[in-house]
């Protein structure tokens, strides 16, 4: 890439207008050119996988597959992809998710698209970034949760069973209740779906 060449950019949110918002104002001083968008997780892969952006800007806050789970896909495939996570609300343990996938940049959705700008071109040069808001509502992680038991609970969300989680944790089945068990109790759920809802909405996943 030449020193002409515009930063090419996936975007993706699944609110319409912040995204059109953001596709409109991101390429006004001719740095940066959005090739794709995408409104979802799942499209945000496909979207990503056949473009090949120089940059990501992604929506952590998504139905279905969210942001961390789409970057998580991505970079088994494109290891190098430089991803700019968006997000609303910075709840304890999503940054050090984000960090464990080599996000490298972290920013509020209601950055000025201005600072988004300099953050994109930030990290196309290497360069990390995590917004001093995000980061200060991150530094408090409140999650009662062992890494294990955090484990199984994202595993029981994607819908696993108890056998398959202890294929894919590589621990005992019985192990594998046991981190659900005390999981419930530190919910206060009374199923192992609930507790994993529950620890999602907090934040603790």
């Amino acid at each position: 890439m030449t020193g002409d060449e515009p930063i090419r950019v996936v975007l993706v949110d699944d609110e319409q207008l912040l995204r059109a918002a953001l596709a409109a104002l991101l390429p006004l001083d001719g740095t940066i050119e959005v090739i794709a968008q995408a409104d979802s997780g799942t499209e945000a892969i496909a979207a990503t996988l056949r473009h090949e952006p120089d940059v990501l800007v992604i929506d952590f806050e998504m139905p279905g597959t969210d942001g961390l789970e789409a970057v998580a896909a991505i970079r088994a495939e494109r290891p190098e992809q430089r991803v700019l996570m968006l997000t609303r609300h910075a709840r304890p343990g999503v940054l050090r998710r984000a960090l464990k996938l080599g996000v490298q940049g972290f920013m509020s959705k209601s950055a000025d698209p201005e600072d988004i700008v300099e953050v994109i071109r930030a990290l196309h040069g290497g360069g990390r970034w995590i917004a001093h808001e995000v980061l200060e509502a991150s530094v408090v992680d409140d999650s009662p949760l062992t890494d294990r038991e955090a484990d199984a609970l994202r595993e029981t969300r994607e819908g696993y069973a108890v056998t398959e989680i202890a294929k894919r944790l590589h621990l005992a089945p019985g192990t594998v209740r046991n981190y659900l068990s005390s999981a419930m109790q530190k919910t206060a759920a009374t199923t192992r779906h609930e507790a994993a809802r529950i620890a999602r909405d907090r934040g603790w996943l």
